[in-house]
């Protein structure tokens, strides 16, 4: 799957699940939970235990019936361990030079996460397909509104203080996807296990973001 094709799955689906698990098996039992609800853009972020593995395990399991990705890559020896376990699409939460040129060698599709304008401006300059606009819940929709104005070719994802009850004005303001960790896959059920839970916040979630890509 190139990175073209990568681009407008996830504009399609337009929610990706950001999971910080807490341990290797939840972290899997939390995905089929998560894909049993609908939500079919997976994250595995670093600070999961045994990431690689993780992400290997789902590509195997799940194929292209999901689209998986790799998170909060701070080190460019991380991308070539994303790749080689089946990441379609690589995130980082900060713009560091180095960093960026290992994720436009890798092929992938990536999110390099800014946050002010002239982060933003680089980080895209640079070669980024998607802007992170990272903490989220610190900007806010209006922040992307305002972004949009010098900016309206560069395609933007938020993540952090994304909800289902917030992510229609995300999507009025202009971003082609969301990104969702804890709001849409709370640690403390990943830990309770408390997947049936899970599935139902999942539904709910994607629910409304098809209802507020439509409008």
């Amino acid at each position: 799957m190139d990175k073209s094709m990568v681009f407008e799955r996830i504009k399609s689906l337009g929610l990706l699940a950001v999971i910080r698990g807490p341990s290797e098996q939840k972290t899997l039992k939390a995905v089929e939970a998560l894909v049993k609800g609908g939500v079919k853009g997976i994250e595995i972020t670093y600070s999961t235990p045994n990431a690689g593995a993780v992400v290997k395990a789902l590509d195997r399991e799940y194929g292209d019936e999901i689209l998986l990705g790799m998170g909060t890559l701070t080190e460019p020896g991380q991308v070539k361990e994303a790749a080689e376990n089946g990441a379609k699409f690589i995130v980082s939460p900060i713009l560091e030079p180095a960093l960026v040129e290992a994720f436009l060698e890798s092929g992938l599709l990536s999110m390099v996460g800014c946050f002010t304008p002239s982060e933003v401006f680089k980080a895209y300059e640079m070669g980024a397909d998607i802007i992170k606009i990272f903490p989220g819940r610190l900007a806010g929709p209006a922040y992307i509104k305002d972004l949009r104005g010098p900016f309206p070719h560069i395609p933007f994802i938020p993540t952090g203080g994304v909800s289902k009850e917030n992510v229609g004005e995300w999507f009025k303001a202009g971003v082609i996807a969301v990104g969702a960790g804890s709001n849409l896959c709370p640690k403390e059920l990943m830990l309770n296990e408390k997947y049936e839970q899970i599935t139902a916040i999942a539904r709910e979630f994607v629910e409304a973001v098809n209802k507020a890509k439509l409008r």
